[in-house]
């Protein structure tokens, strides 16, 4: 008789952490200061600040290096961190293994304002967690939504 794996427990970054060049900053910096000289001179000058606002936010987001989250996977639900997620809070799952940050699980949840949970999986164990969750959920192909990969790809 197979034994039952009764959890995987990992930890990994809350999100890949891509290093920011100073060509970056002086991109965000022109963009910001772009934007909102031209929203000052057609005459919004709220929105202007708004956009210089975001701008130094974006900026002081990006220097923050993402925080170690621990991360379980049980017969229960997935944990992270101190919350956990139960099956039956969730519809479906996908591992994409060829995503370009390592291999990520995607859980699609009933929730309305947090349709998607997207976490790192560790290569060695991609098998086990599978069998656990298929165990629970139906394996459906699962995407990660446009602003997410959007992004990824200006290394946010």
């Amino acid at each position: 008789m197979a034994e039952q794996v009764r959890a995987i427990l990992f930890e990994a970054y809350e999100h890949a952490y891509p290093p920011k060049t100073s060509d970056w900053f002086w991109i965000l910096g022109i963009f910001t200061v772009s934007i909102a000289t031209a929203s000052i001179l057609l005459g919004n000058e709220l929105f202007g600040i708004l956009i210089f606002l975001g701008g130094l936010i974006t900026a002081l987001l990006a220097t923050r290096e993402p925080k170690i989250i621990s991360y379980a996977i049980t017969q229960r639900g997935i944990r992270i961190d101190d919350k956990l997620y139960p099956y039956t809070t969730l519809e479906c799952f996908y591992i994409d293994e060829d995503a370009v940050q390592g291999p990520e699980l995607l859980l699609k949840s009933e929730k309305l304002f947090m349709p998607l949970l997207i976490l790192p999986l560790p290569h060695d164990t991609i098998e086990e967690i599978e069998t656990i969750i298929a165990q629970r959920l139906p394996e459906a192909h699962l995407e990660k939504p446009f602003a997410h990969t959007l992004l990824e790809f200006f290394n946010f």
